[in-house]
């Protein structure tokens, strides 16, 4: 369990940082050996992973004020600003996804034929056990941070994966004779890339648009079990996973004094934290319960 938000996002950056010096590697082996060999797709690939790093510095951009403490401007924190680098990712992706398809294109109209080697196919298998590994790595600790852009950024580089296999797909195909085969299959792949942006859009969404993020028969069920409270409606929830906020509104008896009533009302904020895993601040309305006719 972390202390604060701040430690969650020195970790995410940390993570990060790692991935961007792995994604570093992989890109630059690729372009290299592409352009050594003259083979297109590997090269293309190489760039592809190099928005991998560009899309990690985003995020550690995008983290680095996401980390910032609530302030007079922004009284709900800056969570919101690694949802909105989750989104460049995905932009990123269908930059990506567009450039494969382009120079798919290219292929079918001017066809041409790499020098495959041996190394190639090893340059091309160890970069992709490198991505699974980050893949991997990366989705763990998003899932166990609950950070929205580490599980993009998985997402992103799983995408990475499905291209260098189309790749060897392709190597393999020139030097069984069908050269043509390489662009179909990286024109396929773009399709997943292009699923995977739109997944990537879809989640970071409902933190931006302030979709509600929790059960409002859960929140109910728990306010109920503190004695005094006789209705509750009104709920609202946001927020990222992991930091939700949550405001709703409970009926008391109008007889009932106002430190008493301030009491419960201090005693369901506290429920609901203790109950609700990530509910970072809860405001309870108090309302005097009308008699139903």
């Amino acid at each position: 369990m972390m202390d604060s938000s701040t430690d969650k996002y020195r970790l995410i950056r940390s993570i990060l940082i790692k991935i961007l010096v792995l994604n570093l590697v992989v890109s630059f082996a690729k372009i290299g050996y592409g352009s050594f060999t003259n083979t297109l797709s590997m090269e293309s690939d190489g760039y592809h992973s190099l928005f991998d790093g560009i899309s990690n510095i985003i995020g550690i951009l995008g983290i680095q004020i996401a980390a910032r403490p609530p302030d007079r401007r922004h009284p709900y924190g800056h969570q919101k600003y690694e949802s909105l680098a989750s989104v460049f990712i995905a932009v990123l992706l269908f930059i990506v996804a567009v450039e494969i398809i382009s120079k798919s294109v290219d292929r079918f109209i001017s066809p041409s034929t790499p020098e495959i080697t041996s190394l190639s196919f090893v340059v091309m298998l160890l970069t992709i056990a490198v991505n699974l590994f980050v893949t991997i790595y990366e989705k763990r600790e998003g899932e166990k941070l609950k950070s929205d852009i580490l599980i993009a950024d998985s997402m992103h580089t799983r995408s990475d994966i499905y291209v260098s296999i189309s790749v060897i797909a392709g190597l393999l195909a020139v030097k069984g004779g069908y050269p043509l085969i390489d662009p179909v299959i990286a024109v396929i792949i773009s399709l997943f890339i292009i699923r995977a942006a739109i997944n990537i859009i879809k989640s970071s969404s409902k933190t931006l648009c302030d979709e509600s993020r929790l059960d409002e028969d859960i929140i109910c069920n728990i306010a109920f079990e503190v004695d005094g409270v006789m209705e509750c409606h009104r709920i609202r929830t946001r927020g990222t996973k992991g930091e939700y906020y949550i405001d709703l509104h409970i009926e008391v008896d109008p007889k009932m004094p106002v430190d008493q009533a301030h009491s419960i009302s201090h005693q369901v904020s506290d429920k609901i934290k203790q109950y609700i895993e990530g509910a970072k601040d809860v405001v309870v309305h108090m309302e005097p319960h009308e008699k139903q006719d």
